[in-house]
């Protein structure tokens, strides 16, 4: 058969309000035109991300109806760290409410000022919380990430010469590596096994500890069958597992890969540092046995932890991703390659050629775009990553400047997504009535969040 069917049928549904476009200009104004800031029900296709807005599995609700919910030592802590240590093979599982909590653990537990981390690419609070700690934290993509347009298929790997060159510079300074797998502030590109063992290797030689930022690894695993040598005949989880081995311990968000609406999870070797991440747990997530979730949260992901590594779902999922990609390909819209799972990127500025980075081409393209159909996206890129040199008060600007069409897990249909990719395309074709804006509130950190802006 050529038509390839969502692995799911939906039993319960969710009415959606469609909006005018005189409506969606008042709405996007009374929000500082920063679409994150828009109300739930004023956005008809919700694309600004995949983290905490999967749709819950009939084993997912059924386990959170039987969660143990006492204060501390619940079954559900025990059925969920079963699960985790079952999967990743780490000796200590410290849950979290989301992955950003766990990198504030982290940062604030085991992170010294003056310590260099390095990563492929840190995503924006990853390195927000490690830089509050005082660490000097160093991205080292490879070439190809820089490229939008090259064919490398793993275009998230970390550059090992440079990696093996800044270990040996910061020496006992260098706190720990990090792979984020898949590597989303670049366009979520797949990180190879190789890289990984390669990683593994100069970190070894160094003796620093190599970590995942591990919020997509499913979707990375089954990148990884399909395109890396070796890998074809290999199941997710067997990748999965094998990725785990050559980490020292893994961080990541559960509202992503996890299928969760909320979740985080530290599991790691080391019993120091997880001695002090858990006591830092202890005055700002809850205790150990929660770390801010309750039995059902934690009973949701142990079941997600098996459902998450399913081919079925994982090859609907990157076959979804691809078909909403080479939709926008085939008219020409200026686009992320390869493409990877959970989102499509457009590249703001060959969109917008008519502004300038300080007209903030990708962020703009994202209000045209709610303004045109009502689908709401997010940047990664100048507002995201743009940064003001604090000696000469120029603003630095990223290598790419990016659209990012997140797509939730099991929420929408391919028709929604077919919506959504002609209302890119039509936005296209109209390219020059694109408006740029300006900052009127930056705040000093996480500026998507939070800024407001108006037309230039």
């Amino acid at each position: 058969m050529k038509t390839v069917i969502e692995p799911y049928r939906s039993r319960v549904i969710e009415p959606m309000r469609v909006t005018t476009r005189g409506e969606r200009e008042r709405f996007i104004r009374e929000a500082g035109y920063n679409p994150f800031l828009l109300k739930a029900e004023q956005v008809l296709i919700d694309l600004v991300t995949d983290s905490g807005t999967s749709a819950l599995s009939t084993r997912q609700w059924s386990a959170m109806h039987g969660s143990d919910e006492s204060f501390t030592g619940s079954r559900s802590f025990y059925r969920f760290r079963e699960a985790v240590q079952r999967l990743f093979g780490h000796a200590f599982v410290i849950p979290c409410h989301q992955g950003r909590a766990g990198e504030h653990l982290i940062a604030r537990a085991v992170v010294r000022p003056g310590d260099v981390i390095f990563a492929n690419t840190h995503f924006a609070t990853t390195r927000e919380n490690f830089e509050e700690a005082g660490a000097d934290v160093r991205d080292l993509p490879i070439a190809e990430a820089l490229d939008r347009t090259s064919p490398h298929t793993f275009k998230g790997n970390i550059d090992l010469e440079r990696l093996e060159a800044g270990l040996a510079e910061a020496g006992s300074r260098a706190r720990m590596v990090i792979l984020t797998v898949t590597d989303n502030s670049r366009g979520g590109q797949p990180v190879s096994m190789a890289n990984v063992r390669a990683a593994h290797d100069i970190c070894g030689r160094h003796a620093v500890p190599l970590w995942l930022d591990a919020a997509r690894f499913a979707e990375n695993c089954y990148l990884v069958k399909l395109r890396e040598e070796g890998y074809a005949e290999r199941s997710p989880r067997e990748i999965a597992r094998e990725l785990f081995r050559l980490t020292d311990g893994v961080f990541m968000s559960m509202k992503k890969d996890a299928l969760g609406n909320t979740g985080g999870l530290i599991t790691l070797e080391d019993e120091a540092w997880a001695e002090a991440i858990r006591v830092r747990l202890l005055s700002s997530e809850g205790i150990p046995t929660g770390g801010g979730l309750a039995g059902r949260d934690l009973e949701a992901l142990a079941v997600a932890l098996d459902e998450m590594l399913e081919e079925d779902y994982l090859s609907y999922r990157i076959y979804s991703t691809r078909r909403l990609g080479e939709q926008l390909q085939a008219a020409g819209v200026p686009v992320v390659t390869p493409f990877g799972a959970h989102a499509v990127y457009v590249d703001g500025r060959a969109f917008c050629p008519h502004l300038s980075n300080e007209q903030l081409p990708a962020w703009s393209l994202s209000v045209a775009l709610y303004l045109h159909s009502g689908v709401r996206s997010w940047e990664t890129g100048n507002v995201m990553q743009g940064r003001e040199d604090a000696t000469s008060g120029a603003w630095r600007w990223p290598d790419l400047d990016l659209l990012r069409l997140a797509i939730p897990r099991r929420v929408y249909s391919q028709s929604h997504l077919d919506y959504a990719g002609e209302a890119v395309i039509e936005l296209f074709q109209q390219r020059e009535s694109v408006r740029g804006l300006r900052f009127v509130y930056h705040p000093p950190a996480l500026a998507q969040f939070v800024a407001t802006f108006e037309p230039v």
